[in-house]
């Protein structure tokens, strides 16, 4: 329930406590799972004090059990162990604190956690953060290398030797963090996105040795998962040794087996490059030398042919033939003209030999009416009518006399 109060009218601080305390107190015993930071186990003392921590958030809670609760799991819990704890929370008033009364504490066996492990890898499998299609490849030659690892270990000893013994000149960017433990993995998502941050960072290596299912779980985080999913810079898991197996290695944009492997995967072998580059550049020559040599024969072939040898023999054999056809078609053209002559000599001695012209020169004459019809019978003339006749050379009027006799009036016309 609310409490009013104002500046004239505040409430004093134990009243606050005490107040505090009490809703508190009608909190019920619940169960709480978390890793054991620090320990204290006092000689004598009737009461053990722990300390519970959320390995992926920095936050913990302190939490007190009476001696004959946690020599149950003395033997098999220390500091580091995860535990699952049933406890009931309590408001220390004159100090205002809060802690937790444990009554039953359990250890997390290896088999839960895998457990657990194995719900959280088959939910963000359907998220979608371990699809392949998300998966972006590694840069051919990183000129930088973002290295998280743990301080002066063997993981990190083994990926910058076997880079630099592999590429002399490759840079590094370490970032020495906590790998196990409960500050391992807020280092660790600290040092990533400080990695993910540098714009000159090509690729970034997660690395860490072997070790048991316990020192690994860091790296099976949900946030430091979530984090590398969301990185830009390709990221390398490179976490224990091949039967390993973290959900960092599904997320990451490539799994190495080891460190070494790592250092593998993310530079090239110079020596390897050289050999590589030799064999190119000897295939190369062979690709030139056997382009010149095929088009020295192709030119060789072009000239030796004869068109290239004797570039005017075509024109000359055309010039040949085109004179030939030349006179050929004027023999044609003339043959047709004589013979085209000849047929319109006979054809017009034809026509004057049956020319009505030629049998008046002959001395024949044509006789004609008034109306220019021929005469061809005596009957169709009468006695003293006026004739038309036509020779040779003009024609003239002549009259009918009886009988077969005729005058003529003497006029001759042209």
């Amino acid at each position: 329930m609310a409490v009013h109060t104002s500046p004239e009218s505040p409430l004093p601080v134990g009243e606050v406590s005490r107040l505090i305390g009490s809703w508190i107190d009608r909190l019920g015993a619940i169960w709480v799972e978390g890793q054991i930071t620090q320990l204290s186990r006092r000689p004598g003392a009737g009461v053990v004090f722990l300390t519970l921590r959320d390995p992926s958030h920095d936050i913990s809670v302190s939490v007190t059990c009476y001696r004959q609760v946690f020599d149950a799991v003395a033997d098999v819990v220390g500091e580091g162990a995860r535990v699952v704890v049933r406890a009931k929370p309590e408001w220390y008033a004159p100090r205002g604190q809060l802690s937790l009364r444990a009554a039953e504490i359990k250890p997390v066996g290896v088999g839960e956690l895998l457990a657990r492990l194995e719900q959280l890898k088959k939910a963000l499998a359907r998220e979608g953060l371990f699809a392949p299609e998300r998966k972006k490849p590694l840069p051919f030659l990183p000129q930088l290398i973002g290295l998280v690892c743990g301080r002066a270990s063997a993981a990190e000893r083994d990926v910058l030797e076997n880079a630099r013994h592999r590429w002399p000149a490759v840079r590094f960017e370490v970032r020495n963090v906590a790998v196990q433990g409960v500050h391992a993995v807020p280092q660790v998502v600290q040092a990533v996105k400080e990695l993910d941050d540098l714009d000159e960072v090509d690729v970034i290596v997660v690395a860490r040795g072997g070790g048991s299912v316990e020192d690994l779980l860091p790296f099976s985080d949900e946030q430091l998962v979530r984090v590398v999913a969301q990185c830009r810079t390709p990221v390398v898991s490179a976490i224990g040794h091949e039967p390993d197996n973290p959900l960092l290695d599904h997320v990451a944009d490539v799994r190495a087996s080891t460190p070494t492997d790592a250092a593998k995967k993310v530079v090239p072998d110079v020596g390897e490059e050289h050999e590589r580059v030799r064999l190119l550049r000897d295939r190369a020559r062979r690709c030139v030398a056997a382009y010149l040599d095929r088009e020295e024969r192709g030119l060789a072939h072009a000239l030796a042919r004869p068109s290239i040898q004797d570039p005017h023999r075509m024109v000359d054999e055309r010039d040949g033939q085109v004179t030939a056809l030349l006179e050929r078609g004027r023999r044609t053209l003339r043959h047709q003209l004589d013979r085209a002559d000849s047929e319109l000599t006979h054809t017009r001695a034809r026509v004057v030999a049956l020319s009505p012209a030629a049998t008046l020169k002959r001395g024949y004459a044509v006789l004609q009416r008034a109306d220019g019809h021929a005469v061809r019978d005596p009957a169709e003339v009468t006695e003293g009518e006026t004739l038309r006749a036509r020779v040779a050379e003009g024609d003239f009027s002549v009259r009918t006399l009886s009988g077969s006799t005729s005058e003529s009036t003497h006029r001759v016309s042209g």
